[in-house]
């Protein structure tokens, strides 16, 4: 498998969703998502650009992270329990997936331990699937407020997962929502909310026409993940 390969395709795509709708392919960053994969692929993906990663769990994140190249920069994209946000405080550079204010509340309270500030994303489940997480769009904008007065927090922007479609098109609503969701936050904030990220493998070329700012890719970057993996949300 070539990754760099991959890397130069999906850099190509996104360049040309960018000319569709008059944007800087510049202010897209491709993330890979490198659940599953090993530490040589990490390897190969930086080797190729890439310097954005994002892991669903915390304990694969752990034990990986340390024979990765010091150079990657890591996020936590994946579903996120209390009890794991003091070592996500430690390896994360940003946390995509807050979906409550209780969430935020001990994320704050381990980073004033760790004397470390956080960026966040908040994740939002735009198009309610019972089989998702994420704030539902009347509760992020209740919470809003209350999320990002914490101290130790810094809200960046917003996050969603579109419901899977093998036609793309369909979900492009569900990613207007969110840019159209992220306006009112920033209205509520009285700053800019500079991140929304959305759009993967299958339908990132519509995200990026939507506004993306960062698209999560993990089967167009890497292939296939092991076949022995447990079946997951895709991203």
């Amino acid at each position: 498998m070539d990754i760099a390969a991959h890397v130069a395709s999906l850099r190509a795509r996104i360049a040309t969703a960018c000319n569709r709708v008059g944007r800087d392919p510049a202010s897209v960053t491709l993330m890979g998502v490198s659940k599953k994969q090993s530490p040589e692929a990490v390897r190969a993906a930086l080797d190729a650009g890439v310097t954005c990663f994002g892991e669903n769990r915390v304990q694969e994140a752990k034990a990986k992270i340390p024979l990765c190249p010091g150079r990657a920069r890591w996020q936590m994209i994946g579903h996120l329990q209390s009890n794991k946000c003091r070592d996500a405080v430690a390896l994360f550079s940003m946390v995509q997936c807050v979906d409550s204010l209780v969430l935020a509340q001990e994320l704050n309270r381990q980073c004033e331990k760790a004397a470390k500030t956080l960026p966040i994303l908040l994740e939002v489940n735009v198009a309610g699937e019972a089989s998702k997480f994420g704030y539902r769009p009347p509760a992020l904008l209740s919470e809003f407020k209350a999320v990002a007065a914490l101290p130790r927090l810094e809200v960046h922007g917003l996050m969603t997962i579109a419901p899977y479609t093998p036609t793309p098109e369909r979900v492009r609503p569900v990613f207007r929502c969110l840019r159209e969701l992220r306006t009112e936050c920033e209205q509520l904030l009285g700053a800019p909310l500079p991140v929304l990220s959305m759009g993967m493998s299958g339908d990132f070329e519509v995200a990026v026409e939507e506004g993306a700012t960062l698209v999560r890719i993990g089967t167009a970057l890497f292939g296939e993940r092991p076949k022995k993996a447990e079946t997951e949300t895709e991203t």
